[in-house]
């Protein structure tokens, strides 16, 4: 596979490169990264041919959109495609401090959740502006979900339903103002909720899917009968598939670190990069459309696309389902003996 190949959502007219660009490192995501890092890491996924970008108003608390918008737009609009997110509206607030949810020096403007019909339209309205785009190619609603939302959860969700936030979204999508529409989450639970009550394009889901989980699979093989994309997000789980010891953003519980020395032992027996088999691992299924990395700067999304491009021997996947690592069913790459 090249990062540059694409596949197209079945029930949309929209097209993706296999490896997207995911921007929330240009909202200063942990730590500062300047400008011309992030110029950095977009210009080498150009170069390279990758030619999805996603990106969020929660990011830097707009600043992400801001940069990305003035990369992106130097470009031809018919030579890209692009997503972004609604279900908060960014409110100016000058009490913003020096570092808020996990962001270094956010703009002031503070994130308000609101999945209602106007809160929709309001959010996607002031992604126009600060991104130069009149279209952008996805909308996806941000982080809904009974374990983002907690007690809360219901409030939410009632937005969207009652409250005509799902319309709002069709209208969008109906009107030509985006081409299609989804969740972007961390839970398939609640993309799989969605889908009973309303009738989306694609989901980009972060974790859940991965090389080191396939709880989800049943639920990836209904989004592949029904048409759904899966936009693979956070192919490293935290970071737990590229080094560190950190799962759903937390210090990963013993099970979960066991069953990672077990990946890294049968990486070292054939001699095969367990980043690279966790980015292309997801790709397998045939839900899915495009794996989204994020990087901080030009050095760390190369290295990305030389492990989404590096050949993995069959004989690594079969191992693999041997010792009971993937799930059974799980499909695995079609990759070179």
């Amino acid at each position: 596979m090249k990062v540059s190949d694409t596949r197209k959502l079945p029930r949309r007219d929209v097209e993706v490169t296999l490896m997207g660009l995911g921007c929330a490192q240009m909202g200063n995501l942990y730590r500062v990264t300047p400008y011309e890092e992030s110029k950095g890491a977009f210009d080498t996924a150009w170069k390279h041919g990758i030619r999805y970008f996603d990106t969020a108003p929660f990011y830097g608390y707009t600043r992400s959109e801001r940069r990305l918008g003035t990369m992106v737009t130097e470009h031809e609009r018919a030579d890209y495609t692009l997503s972004t997110k609604v279900g908060r509206v960014m409110v100016p607030d000058e009490s913003v401090g020096p570092e808020e949810d996990a962001y270094v020096a956010p703009l002031p403007f503070r994130p308000v959740y609101d999945y209602s019909h106007d809160g929709i339209l309001r959010s996607f309205e002031a992604s126009q502006q600060r991104l130069g785009i009149l279209k952008p190619d996805i909308l996806y609603i941000h982080d809904i979900g009974p374990v983002t939302h907690g007690d809360e959860h219901q409030h939410y969700w009632e937005q969207l339903t009652t409250g005509g936030g799902f319309k709002a979204l069709a209208k969008l999508r109906d009107e030509g103002s985006t081409g299609a529409v989804g969740l972007g989450v961390n839970e398939w639970e609640v993309v799989r909720d969605t889908m009973e009550i309303f009738d989306i394009d694609v989901a980009m889901l972060a974790g859940r899917y991965t090389l080191l989980e396939q709880e989800s699979l049943d639920f990836m093989n209904n989004c592949a009968k029904r048409g759904v994309a899966i936009v693979a997000a956070g192919a490293f789980n935290s970071g737990i598939l590229a080094g560190n010891r950190k799962f759903n953003y937390a210090d990963a519980p013993p099970d979960i670190l066991a069953r990672v020395d077990s990946l890294h032992s049968v990486c070292e027996e054939l001699d095969v990069s367990l980043q690279a088999a966790a980015l292309q691992f997801p790709l397998a299924h045939p839900a899915c459309v495009t794996v989204v990395s994020g990087a901080r700067n030009a050095e760390q999304l190369s290295s990305n696309i030389v492990w989404f491009e590096q050949d993995i021997p069959a004989e690594f996947w079969s191992e693999l389902e041997v010792r009971g690592l993937l799930a059974e069913g799980a499909p695995v790459p079609r990759a070179k003996v």
